[in-house]
């Protein structure tokens, strides 16, 4: 790999190097506009199935969608050979924290619920400080702790833990998003320690087939007395293909050609898209605190993942 750039010369590595970081940006903009609708999806499938088949129904649907690609693509073996690992990654990418969205969105918005998943970087810096000893420079560890104010600011009315005329206590919706964080950043260290290298169509089928598995027994215990709607279902399918299958083949490419803190980091643009949504379709309202706590978490984490290294010579 080292000698590529040499036998290519300046010129040519430039634009090789130039073509990479297009590419990896058309990703990046791309997943946040994807990720930004699973939240529209998600709560309207929710309301329906409730939040563990409404999961389960998403990582199937996904599974289904990336396993006749893999067989495809002649994949099935890479599968066979990863297939513990990428099944522990869908525990902890999809299954888990798809399911603690899922039970928030019943409360609390989509807008603010996509406001407190742009903490996955953070809590991303912080774990592949803690496992992998990435270095944590003092402008960093600043970073963490901006960010952590931010949320702190940004769940201080939602904060109550007592039961609302809904049945849902928002507190609970808060904790079970931030949750959901911190399943996203460990799985983007071990993404990135075990399984670098893999085909990102191989580790995202791997990861929603493991994570259906994992929420299959739950899922039937918990299915609806009720059969879902059509609006419920198409949503659902929507959310399987485009912004699971779809999205993580992206996203796991994303981690490969740009390192899981720039990969985990398109959670600061995905509340712009998921904001917006919930406007349009869902008559959400945005508060000037919303937005000033959103401020605060995205530069706190843009600090604490090193994307803003003030005093930086370029």
């Amino acid at each position: 790999m080292s000698a590529r750039p040499s036998a290519l010369g300046a010129p040519a590595a430039a634009g090789v190097a130039t073509a990479s970081s297009k590419s990896w940006v058309t990703d990046f903009l791309l997943l946040a506009a994807i990720w930004g609708s699973s939240f529209l999806f998600m709560r309207m499938g929710a309301v329906e199935f409730g939040a563990l088949p409404t999961a389960a129904v998403r990582v199937a649907i996904a599974a289904l969608f990336l396993l006749p690609l893999v067989w495809l693509r002649g994949l099935l073996p890479e599968l066979r050979k990863h297939w513990r690992r990428t099944f522990l990654v869908g525990l902890l990418n999809s299954g888990i924290p798809f399911a603690f969205i899922a039970f928030a969105l019943l409360s609390i918005s989509t807008g603010l619920a996509s406001i407190l998943n742009a903490t996955v970087p953070m809590f991303g810096a912080l774990i592949a400080w803690l496992w992998l000893k990435d270095r944590l420079t003092a402008w960093r560890i600043a970073g963490l702790a901006i960010g952590f104010a931010g949320v702190a600011l940004l769940a201080w009315d939602q904060a109550s833990f007592k039961p609302t005329a809904s049945g849902m206590a928002p507190g609970w919706a808060v904790l079970a998003c931030l949750l959901a964080c911190i399943c996203y950043g460990i799985s983007a260290s071990y993404t990135k320690r075990y399984l670098s290298g893999l085909p990102p169509l191989v580790t995202a089928a791997g990861s929603q087939l493991g994570a259906t598995l994992g929420l299959a027994l739950p899922a039937l215990w918990l299915w609806p007395a009720r059969m879902p709607g059509a609006s419920a279902w198409l949503a659902l399918l929507a959310v399987g293909v485009v912004c699971t299958g779809i999205a993580y083949i992206v996203f796991f490419r994303l981690i490969e050609n740009a390192g899981p803190q720039r990969a985990l980091s398109v959670t600061f643009v995905v509340p712009v898209f998921a904001v917006l949504y919930g406007v349009l379709f869902l008559g959400e309202s945005v508060t000037p605190w919303m937005v000033g706590c959103a401020a605060v978490i995205v530069c706190g984490t843009a600090l604490a993942t090193g994307l803003l290294q003030p005093g930086r010579q370029r």
